[in-house]
């Protein structure tokens, strides 16, 4: 006798909305303009602050965060099919800017702090090299 498994038991895992169930992963880079390394600390501590409130804020997940490295920050973010991807970076680096000038005194030197690009592939959609290639070759620092 073959047993079909419950709902439940298919969509562990998954998230779910009033009409989605999902699981769409993207791994989210971007650096400060011409690789400045100013991302620790203090600004560190705070710019983590802000990408979480900003991804919760517009319905996703931060699955993981490192901005530990000071010259870019790598995002691991779950979004439903809804959240346009293109506004959420927007959101977080429009934000994180703003709030970081206004936030910490040694900071002014952020102005126009992040590069105008980003990179955001999902994740199995492209291989790991891909993404340190970017970062390797994004902007040598000046």
């Amino acid at each position: 006798m073959v047993v079909s498994p419950s709902w439940d038991d298919v969509v562990v895992g998954y998230r779910s909305t009033g009409k989605t169930v999902y699981s769409a992963r993207h791994h989210m880079i971007w650096c400060p303009e011409h690789r400045r390394r100013l991302l620790a600390g203090r600004v560190e501590v705070r710019l983590e602050e802000i990408i979480f409130e900003a991804v919760t804020g517009a319905g996703g997940q931060v699955v993981e965060a490192e901005v530990r490295m000071p010259d870019h920050v790598h995002l691991l973010v779950e979004a439903p099919s809804a959240v346009v991807l293109s506004r959420v970076v927007q959101k977080l680096k429009g934000r994180s800017s703003r709030m970081l000038r206004a936030g910490l005194p040694a900071p002014r030197r952020l102005a126009g702090s992040w590069s105008a690009s980003w990179f955001v592939p999902t994740v199995g959609g492209a291989a790991s090299e891909v993404a340190w290639r970017y970062v390797e070759n994004h902007e040598q620092p000046a």
